[in-house]
């Protein structure tokens, strides 16, 4: 088990792969973000996209999928988020697409009041398989300290 006296500030990881594909694309599209160009060929077609892209939502879902295998794989003691800062979609993400992620711990933090738990800031950049950077963002989550 990883806990918050185990975090090293500055230290990087890559981990994760996930197929993206047309099927969750539509899917996730019609249940939380049905804008015609997440949904039809041809008003994706009339865009700047050019064809059918990944809601910027769903590219952060696959995301956390990736990041919370990776937790279960390392033995983290994660008590959940606190929030999300600078979150940026660089590049569109569409079916087809291989994503992986690569992250730096850049702070942490000792909880004042609750000395069972610190916090910590992670920067997590998504990559696709042309190793695009398609979506950056700076995450703020919860920790447990190790037991006594």
């Amino acid at each position: 088990m990883a806990y918050f006296e185990d975090l090293v500030v500055g230290a990087k990881r890559s981990f994760g792969r996930y197929a993206v594909t047309r099927e969750e694309v539509v899917a996730f599209a019609g249940a939380y973000d049905p804008q015609p160009f997440h949904l039809d060929d041809a008003a994706a077609a009339r865009t700047h996209f050019g064809r059918i892209p990944a809601s910027g939502w769903h590219t952060c879902a696959m995301t956390m999928r990736m990041i919370v295998d990776a937790m279960e794989a390392g033995g983290e003691s994660s008590l959940g988020g606190v929030g999300v800062d600078e979150m940026r979609w660089l590049k569109p993400v569409y079916p087809g697409d291989v994503l992986r992620c690569e992250s730096e711990l850049i702070e942490k933090t000792p909880s004042r009041s609750r000395p069972e738990m610190g916090s910590f800031r992670t920067r997590t950049t998504v990559f696709n398989q042309h190793d695009d950077a398609v979506l950056r963002f700076i995450s703020i989550a919860l920790i447990a300290t190790r037991p006594a």
